[in-house]
């Protein structure tokens, strides 16, 4: 994508005035501390296109090499950001969830780890620059963590966060 494009990373929902979908996505966005349901359309919008590829793939004759390898590809691509367990197959990802995707957001994985009390301070902390991955300080809640970046997910030694009597640190972290 080119810079100052205009194009958008998610569609918005066909019918917006749908109340169960509503109450649906209000509770995705309490659970997860999304800052709006744009965040949340964009992880449905690439759940979709995992989905759109996998349909592709299953579809494509089986007896083609280069059909095998991109299934190859496309699977270990979701093993490695922890979508899909190592024994899964190319239709598990049909049956992926939303849930799935949201919870390899750095956001929701920094708050599983217990660096923080709820996944809105974790956004906080993300944004003001209090964690880091591999080392490297990640400012974008939204980042999404591979499952051997996941034990390096820690409190910037900078950071006054990094001092374990800091009052906002999650209890017992």
């Amino acid at each position: 994508m080119a810079l100052g494009s205009n194009t958008k990373l998610y569609e918005t929902p066909n019918h917006p005035f749908q109340g169960e979908r509503i109450s649906e996505e209000h509770s995705l966005v309490d659970r997860y501390g999304l800052k709006n349901k744009e965040e949340l359309w964009r992880a449905q919008s690439e759940l979709r296109d995992y989905r759109r590829e996998a349909r592709k793939l299953l579809g494509q004759s089986q007896s083609l090499e280069e059909a095998e390898e991109n299934a190859v590809d496309f699977l270990n691509r979701l093993k490695r950001i922890g979508i899909l367990s190592e024994e899964d197959q190319l239709d598990a990802v049909l049956a992926l969830e939303i849930s799935d995707i949201l919870e390899r957001r750095l956001q929701t994985v920094a708050y599983r780890k217990g660096l923080a009390n709820t996944t809105q301070q974790a956004r906080q902390f993300i944004v003001h620059g209090h964690i880091t991955v591999d080392g490297a300080r990640v400012s974008v809640p939204s980042y999404t963590v591979d499952v051997s970046e996941e034990d390096s997910i820690a409190f910037d030694e900078n950071s006054p966060l990094a001092d374990e009597l800091h009052p906002e640190r999650a209890e017992g972290q």
